[in-house]
């Protein structure tokens, strides 16, 4: 079923899940010990219900269909691990690193997306 969506559907679905994932990560203070992946579908649930406009477009019926959200699910799960992967860019290492010495403080980050979370916390 989500094979059968249109191309644009399918970016529109991947940008919310990717937004949903990062500012979820980010209400979190990305702590691994406060991660529950119910409370971040949850928040995708209320994301996509509010304010991705994509999700009109999805028939009743599509959406319904238990094997539209197991395929879903797979989708989600695919795009958590991507966005895990990528490593922070060499111009947010240097960055952090930086303004870490700069103001006595060492935060860990893995990802391009942590990276991007650290920065803001340290340009406060």
């Amino acid at each position: 079923m989500y094979k059968s969506l249109s191309p644009n559907l399918k970016i529109s679905i991947t940008r919310s899940i990717t937004q949903a994932f990062e500012q979820y990560m980010s209400d979190i203070a990305w702590s691994e010990d406060k991660f529950r992946i119910e409370d971040f579908v949850s928040s995708w649930r209320q994301y996509i219900t509010t304010k991705a406009l994509w999700y009109t477009e999805i028939p009743e019926d599509v959406k319904l269909n238990p094997e539209f959200h197991e395929e879903l699910a797979g989708r989600i799960n695919k795009i958590i691990n991507r966005i895990l992967q990528d490593p922070p860019t060499d111009e947010q290492i240097a960055a952090i690193q930086i303004m870490q010495e700069e103001q006595g403080t060492h935060y860990e980050y893995d990802c391009k997306a942590q990276a991007a979370y650290v920065e803001g916390l340290l340009k406060k």
